[in-house]
Formats: structure tokens, sequence, C-alpha cells
């Protein structure tokens, strides 16, 4: 990761309530944001019967809001210049109507499959930070977390429109796009998020992975993808086979027999990457005699760096899931869409913050001049939604509302192909 340049560090969260009707007038992509959460308006009221909620100055909370287009939405949101945005479900009512509909019939309908990965969940097996904190070498679980789930919700599922966002502060959010996705019930969205888990257990469980034979296809995927990062990371970045306290809980996921000859080993090899070795080796000979499988030296992997999914913000249809383009308050950095084509490359720590996007937007190029009069004789709404294209062009945010215009683009051409093939059925018939 790239050292923080100090124009990110300036951000100071006393300055938000000054910087948020700045940024949510001229910056915050409402178009794209408007495009996708409505799908193409191929549904009534789809984008109507959406709940959004604020979190405003003080915690003040505020749920169940809704609107009927993108101008009433747009509108609102720099009346109340929200702290934070979450977004829910697709409901049977307006949520904005929800005291006046009859008791029971308001109901979540629909909302894209979520998931939710948070760096706090990792602290057991991280030691660089805790807590909110993160830095280069504990990121990486992230990178892993995503690569993991990508490729199971893509190959195992049949999923092609995921968007992953940076939270803006310790972890991402995947929104699963497809209709098929989107129409999950609880149930099956339990199903997925069950599926996806191996990391069992809570700060008691000391061995939180364990694995029966034969290996699931799904799980050999995953440490086929893990291998390529667990010597660097865990042997190097967390030093796990390093100091003293962390090899004793290493040592603490193998069978006691293993134990006691891995420790008497220990002793006279103290190289990281060759105490590895000499795990994998003793897995490898206990698989030759063992009846039943032994894999510990996998299930060591996995639950060092196998992702930690918070199940319950992916099985409930009803559940809120912080926006993209929202600004997280402690950390000043918008939540930002993630191109997976630069993955291993991203960096949170220099993802935009919206002091720094504020003041480029300030600093209007050379040579760029604003023509007023052209303006004039166009009408208000497009006049502003130019001004507000122009605007993000030129600050740091342009590459990631790029990237969000490509996967909308995505979503379209999909949309797109799926009427045409339902109108040349209704032709067949």
């Amino acid at each position: 990761m790239s050292p923080v340049s100090s124009s990110l560090l300036d951000y100071d969260p006393a300055s938000l309530p000054d910087l948020l009707p700045l940024y949510y007038r001229r910056l915050f992509p409402f178009s794209q944001y408007y495009r996708w959460l409505n799908y193409g308006g191929v549904q009534k009221n789809y984008f109507q019967n959406r709940e959004f909620s604020f979190t405003l100055k003080d915690d003040i909370y505020v749920r169940y809001q809704s609107f009927t287009t993108q101008n009433e939405l747009e509108k609102e949101i720099q009346k109340m210049n929200p702290y934070k945005i979450d977004i829910g479900a697709v409901y049977s009512h307006r949520p904005s109507q929800h005291n006046t509909v009859k008791s029971g019939t308001f109901q979540a309908l629909e909302k894209e499959l979520v998931f939710d990965i948070d760096m706090t969940d990792y602290d057991d097996v991280r030691s660089c930070c805790s807590a909110a904190d993160i830095c280069s070498k504990c990121w990486t679980l992230m990178t892993i977390a995503i690569r993991i789930l990508d490729r199971a919700l893509r190959d195992d599922f049949g999923f092609q429109h995921l968007l992953w966002v940076y939270s803006g502060r310790r972890g991402v959010h995947c929104w699963v796009c497809d209709e098929a996705a989107r129409t999950l019930s609880t149930s099956a969205r339990s199903a997925v998020a069950e599926y996806l888990s191996l990391v069992k257990g809570g700060e008691e469980t000391v061995k939180k992975v364990v694995l029966t034979e034969p290996i699931h296809p799904f799980i050999r995927e995953s440490l086929s993808i893990l291998e390529g990062y667990f010597p660097m990371y865990a042997l190097q970045q967390q030093d796990i086979l390093g100091r003293k306290e962390s090899v004793e809980k290493v040592l603490a996921l193998v069978p006691e027999d293993v134990r006691k000859e891995l420790q008497q080993n220990f002793k006279n090899e103290k190289n990281p990457e060759n105490r590895w070795e000499l795990i994998v080796e003793q897995a490898s000979r206990k698989q030759m005699t063992a009846k039943k499988g032994q894999h510990f030296e996998k299930e060591i992997m996995l639950q060092y760096c196998y992702p930690r999914l918070d199940v319950n913000v992916s099985k409930g249809v009803n559940h809120l899931l912080k926006s993209p383009f929202s600004v997280h308050p402690k950390t000043g950095r918008i939540s930002v869409p993630m191109d997976l084509t630069e993955l291993d490359t991203f960096d949170p720590l220099s993802v935009p913050t919206i002091s720094l996007i504020c003041n480029e937007l300030d600093r209007v190029k050379a040579g760029e001049v604003e023509d007023e009069n052209v303006e004039g004789k166009e009408n208000e709404e497009e006049t502003a939604e130019k001004r507000k294209i122009r605007d993000y062009k030129r600050t740091s945010l342009v590459k990631y509302i790029k990237y969000f215009d490509k996967f909308l683009d995505g979503l379209a051409q999909s949309r797109k192909g799926e009427l045409l093939r339902k109108s040349d059925l209704q032709k067949d018939f």
C-alpha cells in the first residue's frame, strides 16, 4: 500500500456538516444511483417501494424513507445531509406510508443478496491491528475474502452482477444484483450464507474449522485461492510461526501426538517457512496412515484466512446495509465500488475522503472556463446534471464512478438480453 497522502490525513470529523452539503449538491452520483436501484423500471413501483434510512447528526436515525423519483430523493438528501445512508428492501407498499397500511400487510418482498465482511471479526488471527484499525498487512484478508466469495457466487451459484464496495473504514460489502438473487426467500439466503460459512464458533472455540472426508469441491477451490496468499500473509506479515504466543495458538489446532513432535522439531527450526513445511509433512504423513483424513494444515489455513461472514446480514430480506457513496463519518472516506481487475493493488487508505474531493472541486483546472451563458439556455435540471458530471470528473471520485457506470452497463445489457429472450419465447407459442 502506498503511504497515506497528507490531504487524506487532513480530514477532520468536525468539518463534516460543512462538507456534506457540497458533496450531495455537486458530487454524489444521483443519476447512476437511481439507474442502479430502478433496475430499468421493468417492475412497477420498484424504486418507489424501496426503503432508505438516514443517520443524521448526533446519531438521529430516520427509517422508512421512500421516494417517487430521482429528483425527490436528491432534494431530500440535499435537505437532510445524512451522515450515513442505508439501503433496505423493496416492500409491498411505500415504506414512507408503512404506518397507514393494514397491520401485517407491509412486507419486505425483495432485496439484493448482500454480504458484509468486517475486519474486527478477524481480531483473533491478526496481530498487526485490532478493532477498527487496518493496515496493508491485514487488508490481505479482505482481498482473500473477495476472491473466494466472488468465485463461489459466480461459479457455484451462477450469479453475474456482483458489486463489491469498500465500506469506508474496515470492511467490504457485496451486493448481488441479479434478479434471481433479489427474489430469493429468507431460507434460500440462509442456505447460500451457510454454504459459504466455514469458520464456526465464538471466542471460546479453539478449533473453528473442522474438515470431513471427502473435502467438498467448494472448499478445495477456496484452498487453491488461499494457497497463493498464505505464505506472504500468515507466515511473513503476521508471523504466525515466529512469535512464541502465536506458535502455541497454531499448535493448539493440531492433534496432540503431532503437537508434541512439532514442539520438539521447532526447538531446532526457527524459520517460519520451514516450520510450516514441517506441519505440512506431518499432515501428509497422517493422511497416509490415519483411517480418517487428517487435514489439519488445511484447517489452519482456513481458520487464519477464510472469509468471516456476518451471516445475519445475508439472511434477512429487510436488513439494511450501508449505501455505496455514503461517507464514513469517522474516516471521511467515501464508500466506493471496487474494480476486481485491480483488487490486489486496492489500497483502502488511499480511497478519497470527502475533504479531499471537496478541495479538488475548488481547484478549477487551468483553462477550464464556466460557460454560464450556454447553461442558461438549457433547462435547469439538465444544466445541474451536466455540471455535476463535470464536477466529479475533476476529483479523485471519477475512477470509482466510471467503474460503477461499467457495472450498470453490464446490468442493462443483461436485462436487454432477458427481454429479447422472453419476446422470442412468446413468438414461438
